[in-house]
């Protein structure tokens, strides 16, 4: 075992950015220095993909510098719980022993069974949307549809701290590409202005994944508007967690009628896999021919649709688990709060710690965590800016506050000592 130093690394230590592009003429063989520095911090590489023993429950067992030990995890987006459901679990069951393990093709030629039309029907009756796509995955839904409404001659306006599923899918389509400032109308009026007589397409997430942040969406659909601009809204955080029924950001803001497209994801909130796009019934037949992620990917198996059916079912009964994950993201960051920490603008289950540009204790901290049994996300640049490195904590409704309180106390030991905060 590597042994783990306790300030070596530095903030200007390099990262997967210093790597993007290599020198050799075979763009098959990686930058020397990426493999030098995998090497020389193989130590840090414990943190990424965890090995899991078990289910990613709200406790999990990992296999971690040689021994098997239990941690808290608040790295899974099960928010809701459902992932071990009975009901869940019994209907998946069922149908697999039905129709087997996999779908065997894509649903252009090979076809899509009568469970994914009432997915699909379930989806639209929940979100009163006209027409719904299903993706085998959340990734490729929000890539793949974006691709597929955009041309060359079109313009992409992306907040600049949407997921890099949306940023790939305007790169995908070779659409004129704007990121304007996060969640900034004003930046929004000047991007669009600037490519005035294009076709243009504004993209949102609805809870950003990173910050945990909600769109403003009543001001930016206005402005969007106004520009008679499309809007597409990236639920994949906030479908059925957030809004009087939880049908998202959009409904917490009212503006379900103005969001032309509505991207979801089962991977999160559902527990399961794959993800949707929602709209009018004209645009989604049309994305079903040009949404390459869908026409030539294999359709979801039909097992793991009916636990999408079912999860659906047990997370629209009553709204308790989406109270329960309400309560328990609140009392979380409450306290992170009164520990001195910066949680952001987070307002949602998604909880940053933000750490400036420390990045030693993002790493000797995230290990020193996960050695006393909590199992919490450490984000580097650049899927954060370098001067916003954090931790990150997905709080589920299965928390107990016995989890939560455990998990804070050791944050305190080592986060909110680390920074001097307490």
């Amino acid at each position: 075992m590597n042994v783990i130093p306790s300030s070596s690394l530095l903030p200007s230590t390099p990262n997967l950015a210093d790597f993007y592009v290599g020198d050799d003429p075979n763009p098959l063989i990686p930058p020397p220095e990426f493999a030098q520095w995998r090497r020389e911090y193989s130590w840090a590489g414990a943190l990424f993909e965890p090995k899991l023993l078990g289910a990613s429950d709200t406790r999990v067992r990992l296999g971690f510098e040689g021994r098997e030990m239990e941690a808290i995890n608040l790295c899974s987006s099960n928010y809701l719980g459902l992932a071990r459901h009975p009901e869940v679990i019994a209907a998946a069951q069922r149908t697999l022993a039905e129709f087997g393990v996999g779908a065997c093709g894509s649903p252009i030629l090979s076809g899509v069974t009568e469970l994914q039309r009432q997915l699909e029907a379930r989806i639209c009756q929940f979100l009163g949307r006209e027409a719904t796509l299903i993706f085998n995955s959340g990734f490729g839904g929000a890539m793949g549809s974006i691709a597929g409404v955009l041309r060359r001659a079109d313009a992409a306006m992306l907040d600049e701290y949407a997921h890099f599923s949306l940023l790939d899918g305007a790169l995908l389509a070779g659409a004129k590409l704007e990121r304007f400032k996060h969640n900034d109308p004003d930046a929004l009026d000047a991007a669009l202005r600037k490519h005035d007589g294009r076709r243009r397409l504004v993209v949102l997430d609805g809870v950003y994944s990173m910050d945990g942040d909600m769109a403003d969406l009543p001001a930016l659909c206005t402005i969007a508007e106004s520009h008679g601009a499309g809007v597409l809204v990236d639920e994949a955080h906030s479908v059925l967690t957030v809004g009087a029924n939880g049908r998202g950001v959009c409904e917490h803001h009212g503006v379900e009628a103005r969001a032309g497209l509505y991207v979801g994801t089962f991977s999160k909130a559902f527990a399961a896999i794959g993800g949707f796009v929602s709209g009018s019934a004209e645009t989604i037949d049309y994305l079903r021919f040009y949404a390459h992620t869908y026409g030539f990917s294999c359709t979801l198996p039909p097992a793991t649709i009916a636990g999408l059916i079912a999860a659906l079912d047990v997370a629209t009964r009553d709204g308790t688990l989406r109270r329960r994950l309400a309560d328990n993201a609140s009392y979380f960051r409450t306290e992170l709060q009164r520990m001195g920490l910066d949680t952001g603008g987070s307002n949602s289950h998604t909880i940053p710690i933000i750490l400036g540009d420390n990045r030693p204790l993002l790493y000797v901290g995230a290990i020193e965590m996960r050695r006393r049994g909590l199992l919490l996300a450490a984000v580097d640049f650049p899927a954060v800016p370098e001067r916003r490195l954090r931790f990150r904590a997905s709080i589920t409704a299965a928390h107990t506050r016995a989890d939560l309180d455990e998990a804070l106390d050791i944050i305190r030991d080592v986060v909110a000592r680390g920074l001097g905060t307490v």
